[in-house]
């Protein structure tokens, strides 16, 4: 659990007490390697911290494609935001690709939050701002950088995953195909 107050005293600069009402709520879990946190149509009902593993997140087509939307590491929140808050059917799906270690906090705790800690719509409000965030970086790099831009702006933040994760997830993120990927790759060696 001291990784996730820890997280969580760096993201929000929360103070103490509150701290430790939000932490009382997340339970510790487990995802064995290729567990499924959720499945496309479902409802989400979890919020999860990353204490250590991999997951993906990612979407089945009707062609057989699965697009990746994220691999996520330790000192990551992982859900689908939208099923989670707004209550509707699940886009993504969520596998862990190792053996995965997670804080989870249900969706009825979640919502609970603003009667347990007094400054909780400033938090909240602090979270998806950091969500919305993200995803507008991942927009902004998807119209404006190249393939071989968006493969070396990843790479450097995320050099370890390259060792641990089939490369065509980081493809697939990274919005290119898996030949795209292999040829910028392969520049890179040269």
């Amino acid at each position: 659990m001291t990784e996730l107050k820890r997280y969580i005293t760096s993201y929000f600069g929360i103070q103490p007490t509150s701290l430790e009402s939000i932490a009382s709520l997340f339970q510790p879990g487990t995802l064995g390697k290729g567990d499924f946190m959720l499945k496309t149509g479902e409802h989400c009902e979890h919020l999860s911290f990353i204490r250590s593993g991999l997951v993906r997140i990612y979407v089945p087509t009707e062609s057989g494609v699965e697009v990746t939307q994220w691999i996520s590491n330790q000192g990551s929140f992982i859900t689908d935001l939208s099923s989670f808050i707004f209550d509707t059917p699940a886009r993504w799906t969520i596998q862990a690709l190792t053996d995965t270690e997670l804080f989870t906090i249900s969706q009825a705790d979640y919502r609970s939050m603003g009667k347990l800690v007094p400054e909780w719509n400033a938090l909240e409000v602090r979270f998806l701002a950091r969500c919305f965030a993200t995803m507008e970086d991942r927009i902004f790099a998807h119209l404006s950088m190249t393939a071989e831009e968006r493969y070396w702006a990843f790479f450097e933040n995320n050099k370890d995953l390259f060792n641990q994760v089939p490369l065509q997830y980081i493809a697939s993120m990274l919005g290119m195909t898996p030949e795209t990927f292999s040829r910028i790759r392969k520049k890179a060696t040269l």
